[in-house]
């Protein structure tokens, strides 16, 4: 059945309407699939997403919520390449850790952290569109895994360490090439194509239809956000030609120079096509890197 209706994009989304307590349901629906647990949100808290620079905020966007366990989610999507994206959802990880334990608290105070990142560029090798990662300490002679002993509401019990450590899911967004079955599938398959099918019935999907439609957004909401897909489109178009480009030249010449060679000219090419767009220049900046000075020279 053809959608009739246009839908947000969830970077969008998160960056300005999941962080309405109106909205939860969307977010709570969407992590309830993924983790295959109800979640129930409490509270959004302060995020690294929140205070990073304005010419990076439509490359990365992320929320980081409370829920009834009282742990911890962080939410990112991410949209271009980062060489060291692992040991930085690694840091953010551990800064959320440490952020909610006060000096001197005991250690049962720690709280359990879920980073999940929806990733639009190829992180590297692998065949699946859904990666897990789980701390577990497994016997080196008798591959059994090992249960500790903790102490929980006055009694003591026993927790695999997955139950205290962080958990990590990396979604590969452009590796999903399916016919969407389950709900996971289905969300997956929003997240790529921005598609809600009718007849939904996977949790959050259903209220995603009501609360994240295009055409509900006054006219300057609109355009700011055609302004961040645009700038999004044209940023992968620039770094996926410029690697193109530079690997070509670097046949001749090295990798590394051609890649740059490439991508400086392909900037340069994409701010006049912004500029005869009536783009202003700092969404232009954002987009290549180029000086505002030489964006209003072209």
């Amino acid at each position: 059945m053809v959608q009739k209706d246009r839908y947000i994009r969830f970077d969008w989304a998160v960056k300005r309407l999941l962080r309405n307590k109106a909205n939860f349901g969307v977010l709570e629906g969407f992590l309830t699939v993924l983790l295959g647990e109800p979640i129930r949100i409490v509270e959004i808290l302060e995020s690294e997403g929140n205070q990073q620079r304005e010419n990076d905020k439509f490359n990365r966007v992320d929320i980081k919520a409370r829920n009834s366990k009282d742990e911890i989610i962080i939410v990112e999507v991410q949209n271009t390449r980062e060489i060291y994206y692992l040991e930085r959802i690694l840091f953010g990880v551990a800064k959320a850790i440490t952020e909610h334990i006060e000096l001197g608290e005991l250690y049962s105070q720690v709280k359990k952290v879920y980073s999940i990142s929806i990733l639009y560029f190829d992180i590297g090798k692998g065949n699946d569109y859904l990666y897990h990662g789980q701390n577990s300490f497994v016997g080196v002679h008798t591959g059994d895994f090992l249960e500790v002993t903790t102490k929980e509401k006055d009694a003591i019990v026993r927790k695999l360490p997955a139950e205290i450590f962080p958990e990590y899911f990396l979604i590969r967004v452009n590796e999903f090439n399916k016919v969407a079955v389950t709900p996971l599938e289905e969300w997956i398959e929003y997240l790529k194509t921005g598609i809600i099918r009718p007849d939904t019935k996977a949790p959050g999907l259903e209220e995603a239809r009501r609360k994240l439609i295009y055409y509900n957004m006054d006219r300057a909401e609109q355009l700011a956000y055609d302004e961040h897909i645009n700038a999004v489109m044209i940023q992968n178009d620039v770094l996926s030609t410029a690697a193109e480009e530079g690997r070509q030249e670097g046949r001749q010449e090295g990798l590394a120079e051609g890649l740059e060679q490439g991508k400086q000219e392909k900037n340069i090419e994409n701010a006049r096509t912004m500029k005869a767009l009536n783009i202003s220049s700092e969404v232009i900046q954002q987009v290549t890197g180029l000086a505002i000075k030489d964006i209003e020279e072209l």
